[in-house]
């Protein structure tokens, strides 16, 4: 082997390395995918020039590029506030607003089942006898009655913990379930509707609709919104299984899982704030414009979050999922 000439083929792609090993906090995908290239080739390099050319300056040299794109390559990436707030940043909200097409739908048709099972409770008796005795009607409705009084049955900061712990666990559950094609989705939802429903008709019909609106809005606009987003999601996980597109199903449902799971997260923040809301906002002897009017702004400023930053973060590409660097490599599939 003439290693002056060895040294001059492959001079550029070694001091490549050098500089993309020093840099690698800072790669692109595409940088990634060419570090791991030139590491391997210059391993191969320095395996050639011990065995046929044991030149010592030039296997040092070698010796020590490769030891710096080994670390590079397979030094494990330490999780910090970094990652945290690009989460929230923007992974968080751009799955959120790629999602758009499923919940804002969901919502639409819940707001729909709800006001139509209202609607039918505080206009037929029979219905209202099949829910509950009259008395215990009675009891829910009434000034002070359980359904005013549920919202002041525990302390606050107690309370706000199980609200949260309870929705994050419906709002997994709608993640999580979506992978049975959709359909425990349906049916939590379906759930949910009908019980609002039939809460606001039980008052509707006792002629305190608007106490019903002034208790649910402070924190309901936000809860509810954050429980559309979770089914909507669950039923874009169920769809994937039968529809993956160009990716092959074992993939897709791999990455769209991928997205659920750091939603699942997200949410569960979204839903700590609903929780607050409902502990010390909802009870609060605010007046009822002030108490819905904190739901409604709580309301917007997600909404701006996923629609502004969310479509921001679309625009450059984020997709919601984990860096590339942080899925298992795959083999390569024969076409």
């Amino acid at each position: 082997m003439d290693v002056d000439v060895f040294v001059a083929v492959h001079r550029d792609e070694w001091a490549r390395l050098d500089e993309l090993a020093r840099r690698r906090g800072r790669l692109s995908g595409a940088e990634v995918d060419e570090l791991v290239t030139l590491y391997r080739r210059t391993a191969t390099h320095l395996s050639l020039v011990q065995s046929a050319a044991p030149d010592p300056v030039l296997v040092g040299h070698l010796s020590s590029l490769v030891a710096r794109g080994r670390s590079a390559v397979t030094a494990p990436r330490g999780t910090g506030w970094r990652d945290a707030v690009l989460f929230l940043t923007a992974r968080f909200p751009a799955a959120v607003y790629r999602t758009r097409r499923w919940w804002v739908p969901t919502a639409l048709v819940f707001v729909l089942v709800s006001a139509a099972i209202g609607a039918w409770v505080a206009a037929d008796e029979s219905v209202q006898s099949s829910i509950a005795a009259p008395a215990e009607i009675r009891e829910l409705t009434r000034p002070g009655g359980d359904f005013e009084s549920y919202y002041e049955s525990a302390p606050a900061s107690s309370f706000a913990a199980q609200v949260a712990t309870n929705n994050a666990w419906v709002a997994a559950g709608s993640l999580a379930l979506g992978v049975l094609f959709g359909l425990p989705v349906l049916f939590i939802l379906f759930t949910n509707a009908a019980n609002v429903g039939a809460s606001g008709g039980l008052m509707a019909d006792a002629g305190r609709l608007d106490i019903f609106f002034g208790l649910i809005m402070p924190h309901g606009l936000l809860e509810l919104t954050a429980v559309f987003v979770a089914a909507g999601t669950g039923l874009r996980l169920g769809w994937t299984l039968i529809d993956p597109g160009p990716r092959t199903r074992g993939r897709a449902l791999a990455q769209e899982g991928r997205i659920a799971l750091g939603m699942a997260i997200g949410l569960a923040l979204v839903l700590v704030v609903s929780g607050v809301i409902e502990a010390f906002v909802t009870p609060s002897d605010l007046p009822t414009w002030a108490r819905v009017g904190i739901g409604c702004a709580a309301e917007a400023a997600f909404l701006a979050y996923v629609f502004v930053l969310g479509k921001r973060a679309t625009a450059a590409g984020e997709t919601g999922d984990v860096a590339t660097s942080d899925v298992a490599d795959e083999l390569p599939a024969v076409g």
